[in-house]
């Protein structure tokens, strides 16, 4: 299959997790306990696991390739600042969108790396694509229900959410057509965003995880790391 087509169909399957976790999300003909609490939870943990392999097993690893250490560090603290400021701004403008935005700006760095790594390392840019999919359907969980509690009108959000998934083909081709000989390039985007994610796991999701008495939230991290982890295991 030719390699545009593919990096169209892996990104655009990857962003359509997020419509697809708002779905989900949207189901509100069960209102018991475990559903608003301990499975809220676990969704958000295992979001967090999953994120948390990307960053320890694809964007560090395949980022510290070609930057040296103290280019590495730069980017990755860079990248850590730069979520920071987001999160700063979005606090002082009082918007409900913050998972929404945190969600973004770690799918389209990754897209680009995706389409980027392609050419050089199919097996590594498909896992990425897998792990992109296993983060973005517990983000787009936990941004629809940010926002819905604000906003009315579920079925508009869950196809903003779609349209969002757009921009996954868009990064993703625009990172095979003009950075996948930019190795340098992508490699500080890999680390930026890793950085950024890190910041993002321990600022918005891991506080959020822990409930009194209840076991599977935790569980949902270790479930979402793992399945990033066997992953790599198959792509090597």
């Amino acid at each position: 299959m030719d390699a545009l087509l593919i990096i169209l169909l892996v990104t655009l399957g990857a962003g359509l997790a997020m419509p697809l976790g708002a779905v989900i999300a949207a189901v509100e003909n069960i209102h018991s306990d475990w559903l608003e609490q301990e499975f809220r939870h676990s969704v958000l943990a295992f979001g967090a696991g999953a994120l948390l392999s990307a960053v320890a097993l694809v964007l560090v690893p395949e980022g510290i390739k070609h930057q040296s250490a103290n280019s590495a560090a730069l980017w990755f603290i860079a990248g850590g600042f730069g979520f920071m400021l987001l999160d700063i701004v979005l606090q002082k403008a009082n918007t409900p969108a913050s998972q929404l935005a945190a969600m973004l700006a770690d799918f389209i760095p990754e897209s680009i790396a995706l389409g980027a790594t392609f050419s050089a390392n199919p097996q590594m840019a498909l896992l990425l694509a897998g792990i992109i999919a296993l983060q973005n359907l517990p983000e787009g969980f936990n941004a629809y229900r940010e926002l819905r509690n604000r906003l009315t009108s579920g079925p508009r959000l869950i196809g903003s959410f779609a349209l969002m998934a757009l921009l996954g083909p868009a990064a993703g081709l625009a990172g095979y057509l003009w950075l996948h000989d930019a190795v340098e390039i992508v490699s500080a985007i890999m680390l930026f965003a890793a950085g950024g994610i890190l910041y993002a796991v321990f600022q918005d999701m891991a506080p959020n995880v822990k409930l009194e008495r209840h076991w599977g939230p935790p569980m949902g991290t270790v479930l979402g790391f793992v399945l990033g982890m066997v992953g790599f295991m198959l792509a090597h």
